[in-house]
């Protein structure tokens, strides 16, 4: 009887079955591993949370974006959606998910609408930033490109400065692209910053290929991110990376901005 277990043993060591779950355990091939980096900051209303919620399931579950997954090298990618707002707030609201056919694009826009959460505190793109660069690792996907699609209404005020974050990203060969938020509802007011999509083009993208498209009224919000799906799902990189260097003013820009704009209001936020 010994015996019989052990040879029974041996033979369930050596069958597919065994085979196959060690073979399960290797990353899977993506086309693009696409982290969705959302602002839930408290400038954000709750009508805009919800606006961006429903703008990224429509778009997700748009004929135009499941073409262009389709359309690549091994027509599926890897997606996950997170919330951010202060340097330790980040919200994952869909962690990585395979999107291989229309059903499962379908499944993962459907759960961004299933409930809405509310804002939280804060503004750190380097958090968010940081947050993703390192979601990428073990996430058990493995993508020919990785991008973070970062979108927000106001410039980095918490946290490391932002241009730290964004080229410790770029350092690891991750694309940055961005969706800077115009549209001045709610309490954005305050932290209003005119050239928003100058402070993402200088201080906030980065990688081959990166690009900045700003969104100045919320019926152009859907729209927005479906181009900007599309544009990152397809690729579309140059043959010379354009990557903007480490400093603290860019191109004459001041990527410490938000800093300083959150010191003038502070007192408006902190109590006493």
């Amino acid at each position: 009887m010994r015996w019989f277990s052990f040879a029974v043993a041996s033979l369930l060591a050596l069958s597919p079955v065994s085979h196959g779950a060690i073979a399960q355990s290797a990353p899977v091939e993506v086309d693009v591993e696409l982290f969705l980096a959302v602002d839930v900051s408290r400038s954000m209303s709750p009508n805009e949370l919800e606006i961006q919620r429903r703008g990224y399931a429509e778009a997700l579950a748009s004929d135009a974006v499941w073409a262009a997954i389709d359309s690549g090298l091994l027509g599926r990618v890897a997606i996950t959606y997170v919330e951010w707002a202060g340097v330790y707030a980040q919200r994952t609201i869909i962690d990585w998910t395979l999107i291989d056919s229309r059903e499962a694009v379908s499944a993962f826009s459907q759960e961004l609408v299933n409930r809405f959460d509310p804002a939280l505190r804060r503004t750190s793109i380097s958090g968010a930033l940081m947050f993703a660069a390192e979601s990428f690792e073990n996430n058990g996907f493995e993508g020919l490109r990785q991008v973070i699609d970062v979108s927000g209404d106001g410039p980095n005020n918490d946290g490391r400065p932002v241009l730290r974050a964004r080229n410790a990203a770029l350092e690891k060969g991750i694309i940055i692209n961005g969706l800077p938020l115009m549209t001045k509802e709610g309490l954005g007011a305050v932290w209003n910053l005119e050239d928003l999509d100058e402070y993402y083009r200088h201080c906030v993208i980065g990688g081959p290929g990166s690009f900045v498209i700003p969104v100045t009224d919320w019926d152009q919000f859907a729209d927005a991110v479906r181009r900007k799906l599309i544009l990152e799902l397809v690729d579309r990189t140059p043959a010379e990376p354009r990557v903007i260097p480490a400093q603290f003013v860019s191109g004459g820009y001041d990527c410490l901005i938000g800093e300083k704009i959150w010191e003038r209001n502070r007192r408006y936020w902190e109590l006493p």
